[in-house]
């Protein structure tokens, strides 16, 4: 499964009033796994920033002048794209100022069901606490020490990176999340319903197979900073 970490940087905060696209970047990610393929434009905007964003991202018209406009990287952009799913932070932002340069460019124009919001999926996770890229990067142990500035492109790389944390926390919770919830609640393909009863599953009395144990180090390889890496260092430390 192919999707892509994308993120924008703009002249300000407003397509609707005229506000352009600076930079974008891209990372690709396929089957949960940061392959190194990214894409990085800088985009002639037309246009000068506003104060705000040139002190967010650092760029200046007088820099972004010598880039092509965006009329004229818009297909590289979908080619690098295709159709995988993207991946985005407050994602209504990102795709309201791609589709408005897509239509201006004449190009099509993105699916807004093809996007995954990790703005959404933070504030499911952790209802109430900080969604901001810099405080998921701290909840993940990220290092974000690089990110002096705004860049469309380390912040695409990081939230890759935080994207598939919360992947496999989503992942955690839908295998130990329901652990005792009750049948009458749910109906799964080959399992018998039993009424008000917790679902139970018999003990094997046979070893794993090489596909399962392969299965298990994939899941694991994904968590940061495992607790027994910790265990594991103390008894080094005892011998």
């Amino acid at each position: 499964m192919r999707e892509i970490s994308l993120d924008t940087e703009t002249t300000g905060l407003f397509f609707a009033d005229g506000d352009r696209i600076t930079e974008i970047g891209c990372v690709e990610i396929i089957d949960k796994k940061i392959t190194g393929k990214n894409l990085h434009i800088y985009v002639n905007p037309e246009r000068e920033l506003s104060a705000s964003a040139t002190n967010i991202s650092g760029l200046t018209h007088e820099f972004l002048k010598q880039f092509k406009k965006f009329e004229e990287i818009a297909d590289e952009f979908l080619e690098f794209i295709g159709d995988s799913r993207l991946v985005i932070h407050n994602a209504p932002f990102d795709i309201g100022f791609l589709n408005f340069e897509l239509s201006k460019a004449g190009k099509k124009i993105l699916d807004p069901q093809n996007v995954v919001d990790t703005l959404v999926l933070t504030r499911e996770k952790f209802p109430g606490a900080q969604a901001t890229l810099d405080a998921l990067c701290r909840r993940f142990s990220i290092d974000a020490s690089s990110r002096t500035k705004h860049g469309a492109l380390i912040d695409a790389e990081l939230l890759a990176e935080v994207y598939l944390h919360l992947s496999v926390e989503k992942l955690q919770k839908s295998i130990f999340g329901a652990a005792d919830e009750t049948t009458s609640a749910m109906s799964l393909d080959g399992f018998p319903e039993i009424d008000n009863q917790k679902r139970t599953i018999a003990l094997r009395h046979f070893p794993p197979s090489d596909e399962e144990l392969a299965n298990h180090s994939n899941f694991l390889s994904k968590i940061k900073n495992p607790i027994w890496d910790k265990f594991l260092t103390e008894d080094q430390a005892k011998n």
